[in-house]
């Protein structure tokens, strides 16, 4: 069953969907799955070229950016601005919770000038916290932490 949560109309994070997910993503109007979770990080973990493959044959853009546990980097923060920037439809990223890519999200959002209260309402209407990564968020924003 999907979890896919509405971070903004451009952006939905979700935990680790299966191969039958990539369906109701299609559905829904999602354009791009951004794939946010490191290759084999867990043993029921489907393997990314099996939703790769999905979801290219639904019709849908698929990319990579893996985020493990040693953070994030600003090139995979370009990357997701990369995809965020030329998205005609809703983005669909995905982790083992979501949380990575909301966070990634996040940082996109940033840097691309969004208001960091702005960014962490929407994460947290979706039922994320922007926390761990707020004082970058301000940064990249070019706010100064109060």
């Amino acid at each position: 069953m999907t979890d896919f949560r509405k971070i903004d109309d451009g952006f939905f994070a979700s935990p680790q969907i299966s191969v039958a997910d990539v369906s109701q993503a299609a559905a829904m109007g999602i354009g791009t799955i951004v794939n946010n979770r490191p290759e084999g990080e867990a043993d029921d973990q489907p393997a990314g070229s099996d939703i790769e493959s999905a979801t290219k044959a639904a019709g849908l853009n698929y990319v990579a950016i893996p985020i493990g546990h040693s953070g994030f980097s600003m090139p995979q923060v370009d990357a997701m601005s990369e995809v965020l920037a030329k998205a005609d439809r809703p983005v669909l990223g995905f982790c083992r919770s979501g949380t990575r890519s909301t966070l990634l999200w996040s940082l996109a959002q940033a840097k691309q000038g969004r208001d960091p209260d702005e960014i962490a309402a929407a994460a947290e209407a979706g039922g994320y916290s922007i926390d761990p990564v707020r004082p970058t968020v301000d940064m990249l924003a070019g706010k100064s932490s109060d």
